[in-house]
């Protein structure tokens, strides 16, 4: 069963621009709007960020409605790209609901969002590195 067709809230790969967008949402989606998520914070990871819970945190990233005739498509797709498994706590991401803010008129929106497991989130904190602008495309130390 497809859970509630909810946008999207994307701040790593999937952003426009990016390699995972042009694989998986090019031509897929109605809407590509700035939005940042509070609660959060951003992690640098291997190639791509980790959002983590982190009350007082902020992260930029963007609001993809996709098109209602690709949207069970892309959420499968999405959620094998984030190796997201329900009830399992060794996935590295968990697919959770939460509410964004839409940057052009500051509209709560709620979302499907990637988020790191429990599990990830405590290894990030102890020792990964913080993005404390939280847009992992802004202007920071070039990835690895």
């Amino acid at each position: 069963m497809t859970p509630a067709p909810l946008p999207f809230f994307v701040y790593g790969t999937l952003r426009p621009g990016e390699a995972n967008h042009a694989l998986f949402l090019s031509g897929r989606t109605l809407t590509e709007e700035p939005a940042r998520l509070t609660g959060a914070a951003l992690y640098d990871g291997p190639g791509y960020p980790y959002a983590v819970e982190a009350p007082g945190g902020l992260v930029h990233g963007d609001l993809v409605t996709v098109r209602p005739e690709y949207y069970a498509a892309v959420l499968t797709e999405l959620d094998l790209l984030e190796e997201y498994r329900a009830d399992d706590p060794d996935s590295p991401y968990l697919r959770v609901t939460r509410e964004v803010v839409r940057e052009r008129d500051s509209q709560a929106v709620r979302v499907w969002v990637y988020l790191a497991s429990p599990r990830l989130s405590h290894r990030l904190r102890a020792g990964g590195d913080l993005i404390p602008e939280g847009d992992w495309l802004g202007p920071r130390t070039p990835r690895r």
